[in-house]
């Protein structure tokens, strides 16, 4: 009797070289997709909050412009950048929720590790500057280096950022060489009114 053979043959082996390809596409893969979530913006950045935080600024404006002291005026501002703070954090967590993304994702911590420093910056501008008694300087470099953070941090983010924070800095210019007496309708104009005015963009063109 002949030999037997199977009506199917059972496939060869697959040389070593076909799975080299594989873990090479793999490889590929996997850089295009981390290519991409680097190169993608971070829309964290929540429009509604910054109307809110812009009217509060607004009000700020106003309650400092009454204290009868430097250092009541300071308070004020320091109560209202931590208020600003936590509304902006609290609005950022909630658009990141309902958009389905990490708000600490590579490109988000791109963004805050860039904004960070110019606004650590203004912190210590802040106490040696009202140690040393140069109130006056106070309400520009606060918009300067608000607006630098805004627009190094913007550089990862969506474009109206940075242009935000272009604006921020021009106003903290013009602050540096007006009186005193118009400190507040800068902080509030800065603060107040580009706070609104760009939340509402931000908000309407990118999700809230």
């Amino acid at each position: 009797m002949g030999s037997i053979h199977p009506i199917r043959p059972e496939p060869p082996d697959q040389p070593p070289e076909v799975f080299a390809i594989h873990d090479r596409v793999a490889d590929n893969l996997k850089f295009i997709r981390e290519t991409m979530e680097r190169a993608a913006s971070f829309t964290g950045v929540p429009g509604w909050g910054g109307v809110a935080v812009g009217f509060v600024a607004i009000g700020a404006a106003a309650i400092a412009h009454l204290q009868p002291s430097m250092v009541g005026w300071l308070a004020a501002w320091r109560i209202t950048a931590f208020v600003s703070f936590c509304l902006l954090a609290f609005a950022m967590f909630l658009k990141a929720r309902r958009a389905g993304q990490p708000l600490l994702g590579s490109t988000g911590q791109k963004f805050f590790l860039s904004f960070a420093p110019p606004v650590l910056a203004g912190g210590i501008f802040t106490t040696a500057f009202a140690f040393h008694g140069y109130w006056h300087m106070l309400p520009a470099m606060w918009l300067l280096c608000y607006g630098a953070g805004v627009v190094t941090g913007g550089a990862f983010s969506i474009p109206l950022v940075p242009v935000m924070g272009g604006w921020f800095m021009v106003f903290g210019a013009l602050a540096a060489f007006t009186p005193w007496s118009w400190a507040d309708y800068w902080m509030a104009a800065g603060f107040g009114g580009l706070h609104i005015v760009f939340g509402v963009l931000i908000a309407r063109r990118h999700g809230g």
